[in-house]
């Protein structure tokens, strides 16, 4: 294990002690011997950065994957962003990820018919520790929201979805909902989805039986574009500058909803996505 690779796990163990420490409450838990001497504490609503996209360090927490991978001929490039005008608008570092390339829906010859083309994405990497994998619990707040730049070809921004995927019993099991963009400028914007608004899916597919989300343990978190879905191809090019868990009293924009269609079309909204990199471990 490479020297950098093994302080940010021994920083993962520490974090792991520490949050569980706070929390710790049960007798049966990882640290049952650890006394608090704090009185009880109001769960706190304050806004809670899960990833930002700044550095390049931030980006090699994240993992990439698009059709190429199995015989599709779409391009991904997942980067970090100093371009001041595409950053323009930004507060704080003024710099960003972007993910951007060539939505295709071809394949190669030899797998027409075989395979489907047609989609590219990014999730967060998993963070294992010495006692565990690192999670996040965002069971105190309502939304989660992503500060976002669209470019590229306007027939794609419907196909944009973010997921979400728990530390569950089901490891093919993610939680996705569709991002709705309100900007036609290429400027960025804050997009707040509740978490009681994701759709959980299987493989691709709907599950039939929906529960709520297991929001205290959130594994991952990822963006994917499926133009398969649509039948549209094209350039894309998203900016992400963060993504947060937030509550009531943050949200500065409509809310982006989930419409009942997306209930009811189900696969045909979310299927494809078996091969996307939000989807595994």
């Amino acid at each position: 294990m490479a020297l950098s690779n093994l302080s940010a796990y021994l920083n993962r163990s520490t974090r792991y002690v520490l949050d569980n420490t706070a929390k710790s409450t049960d007798p049966t838990g990882p640290f049952p011997l650890v006394l608090r001497m704090e009185g009880a504490k109001e769960p706190s609503r304050a806004p809670m950065t899960l990833f930002t996209f700044q550095t390049r360090e931030d980006l090699k927490r994240f993992a990439t994957g698009c059709d190429a991978d199995i015989g599709g001929t779409s391009t991904l490039h997942f980067e970090l962003d100093d371009n001041p005008e595409r950053n323009k608008g930004i507060t704080g570092a003024p710099s960003s990820a972007r993910f951007w390339g060539e939505m295709r829906l071809d394949v190669r010859p030899e797998l027409r018919g075989r395979i489907r083309g047609g989609y590219a994405g990014f999730r967060s990497k998993p963070r294992p520790s010495l006692f565990g994998e690192i999670c996040d619990d965002v069971s105190n707040h309502q939304f989660l929201a992503l500060h976002l730049r669209l470019g590229g070809d306007p027939r794609l921004r419907n196909s944009y979805f973010v997921n979400i995927q728990t530390d569950g019993p089901v490891t093919t099991d993610l939680w996705q909902h569709r991002l709705y963009f309100k900007r036609n400028d290429g400027g960025w914007e804050d997009i707040f989805i509740p978490f009681d608004n994701f759709i959980l899916t299987n493989t691709g597919e709907l599950v039939q039986h929906q529960i709520t989300m297991f929001r205290e343990r959130v594994r991952t978190v990822g963006i994917s574009l499926l133009g398969g879905n649509s039948g549209v191809s094209g350039t894309y090019d998203l900016g992400i500058h963060s993504i947060r868990a937030v509550n009531e009293e943050d949200v500065t924009m409509p809310l982006c909803e989930c419409p009942l269609t997306l209930l009811q079309s189900g696969p045909q909204c979310i299927s494809a996505i078996e091969k996307d990199p939000s989807h595994g471990a």
